[in-house]
């Protein structure tokens, strides 16, 4: 039988650490868009470990009934984050992608336009939802998310963010939330 390793609180990566395993891709998606590739942070489980790790301690005590996440690669950390926080998991959503009646929300983004979706009856009336992303850019996706919590009847109890990408305007666009972000470019 595989014996399970236990993890030690020294195993955890620190903040320069977890940004050394961020690939920078230039023009991608669009050109003039520099990308900030999380897949080498993902597929290096100490990494993808400290990064939960440094999530949850920044929500431990905050008083949270779910946690929102927007598709697709906010769900990457948002759903082992909800494990570790011991709370339920929200979905937000691209169009067609929800079974269920859902509210809609429709945004800029920094290369073109988008809308999301959640199940109307996803967050009981006055949840606190921690939202969380990927990455914090313009704010658009976020905001989105925080309107289609309040929408659906929930408060929004902070912003979270592996990345944040500084001076594109995201956190003052979201100015009216508590905005946490582990990494800033």
């Amino acid at each position: 039988m595989k014996k399970v390793r236990e993890v030690q609180s020294d195993q955890y990566l620190s903040s320069s650490e977890l940004k050394s395993r961020i690939r920078d891709i230039p023009d991608f998606p669009v050109p003039g868009i520099l990308y900030r590739d999380i897949t080498p942070l993902l597929s290096d489980s100490r990494s993808f470990r400290s990064t939960i790790h440094c999530l949850a301690n920044q929500f431990r005590d905050l008083p949270i009934d779910l946690i929102g996440a927007a598709e697709a690669r906010g769900f990457l950390f948002a759903a082992p984050l909800a494990i570790e926080l011991n709370v339920g998991l929200i979905p937000i959503r691209k169009p067609g992608k929800l079974p269920w009646k859902t509210l809609s929300y429709s945004y800029e983004l920094e290369y073109g336009s988008n809308e999301l979706h959640i199940h109307a009856d996803a967050i009981p009336k006055g949840a606190k939802v921690l939202l969380l992303d990927d990455l914090l850019a313009t704010g658009g996706t976020m905001e989105a998310c925080a309107q289609l919590v309040e929408k659906a009847g929930g408060t929004v109890a902070a912003c979270a963010f592996v990345i944040e990408l500084c001076g594109l305007g995201g956190r003052e666009k979201l100015k009216d939330y508590d905005v946490v972000s582990l990494l800033q470019y």
